[in-house]
């Protein structure tokens, strides 16, 4: 049986970690890491065991996931975002584009990325207008990662007239009706993250995956926004490592990652607050990735150094897939009044 934490940890810190530091400072994820992940099953993670998935369970899905985070943020950021697709099309009614891409799914060599942000708000920032034959999009998805880097993409847009959520999946590259912008992020920019805009984009019925009612979505991004956690314990985790390295004794701040930890497995169960588990995760980043800069000293202010690199990884999750409740509750974190948030 794959012991896959452990696989996981042999390719962050043989592959992912040695190259952090140029991804970074190149804004450019090798193909060879997206290939590794491949050749190991890792992109097949997500699939139930009926279609082929390991049965990965829980404890093993967040090691593997914090310490590929760990290894690299911007291929981890990348990576992750496929397994959602894998997961829709899993449960998707229309077995004919399921099949159509499942095969190359499972495998890696078709790479998925999702567009389900512009669904989240109301009023939404991307639409969706049921005309014949299939749908008409129009509106935002404010962050697209992987593009350039993936196959597919799995869009997600609220129904105009019922509050529905429609998904669908497309081709990831331009086309009519729709353009894109790259956003400079402060961290993790070999993600290549866009900010997409649809002008009367054209989803036909055999693209459409599924459509779901608000609550099977809301269900769906709860699960989501718990794994999303596992960028800030990966970065946390990631910077004790470089400080047990440069001596510094981590034993308080491992004992702390450990309880955050049983919270968000709290709360995945409903016994915790999600939102402030969240907030706990990445407002410890913060303080490990500043013991770190601390530990390194002057050369830390020097871009591309590696603490430097963790200290703005640790702020990108402060506010990556982030949701007002869990802003609020960071603020309470970091002893702001979010009574304006």
């Amino acid at each position: 049986m794959t012991n896959w934490p452990e696989l996981a940890r042999e390719i962050a810190d043989d592959v992912l970690y040695p190259a952090a530091d140029s991804v970074d400072a190149d804004g450019e994820i090798p193909l060879s890491h997206f290939e590794a992940l491949a050749a190991e099953g890792f992109y097949g993670l997500a699939a139930p065991p009926e279609f082929g998935g390991p049965g990965l369970g829980i404890d093993d899905l967040v090691a593997v996931a914090e310490t590929l985070c760990g290894g690299c943020l911007a291929t981890c950021f990348t990576w992750m975002q496929h397994h959602g697709v894998v997961a829709g099309l899993a449960s998707s009614p229309n077995h004919d584009l399921r099949d159509e891409y499942w095969d190359g799914l499972m495998d890696g060599s078709v790479r998925a990325g999702v567009a389900f942000a512009g669904a989240i708000p109301q009023p939404p920032l991307l639409y969706a207008r049921r005309v014949d034959g299939g749908y008409v999009l129009d509106g935002v998805a404010p962050f697209v990662t992987g593009w350039g880097i993936v196959d597919i993409l799995q869009l997600s847009a609220r129904d105009e007239f019922d509050d529905s959520i429609v998904h669908a999946i497309v081709d990831a590259v331009p086309g009519q009706g729709v353009s894109m912008e790259e956003l400079p992020l402060i961290a993790a920019r070999g993600s290549n993250t866009v900010r997409m805009r649809f002008d009367g984009f054209e989803v036909p019925d055999e693209r459409v995956s599924k459509v779901v009612t608000q609550e099977e979505f809301a269900a769906g991004q709860g699960f989501g926004s718990w794994l999303n956690a596992c960028m800030a314990m990966g970065v946390a985790r990631r910077c004790l490592t470089e400080l047990g390295e440069r001596g510094v004794d981590t034993a308080g701040f491992a004992s702390e990652a450990s309880a955050v930890r049983a919270n968000l497995d709290a709360a995945l169960g409903g016994r915790f607050d999600l939102f402030a588990a969240r907030a706990q995760a990445s407002e410890l980043a913060i303080r490990a990735a500043a013991a770190l800069v601390t530990a390194t000293g002057s050369s830390a202010a020097v871009s591309g150094a590696t603490a430097e690199r963790l200290m703005r990884e640790a702020t990108f999750t402060l506010v990556a897939a982030s949701r007002p409740q869990m802003r609020a509750a960071l603020l309470g974190e970091l002893g702001a009044d979010a009574a304006g948030a």
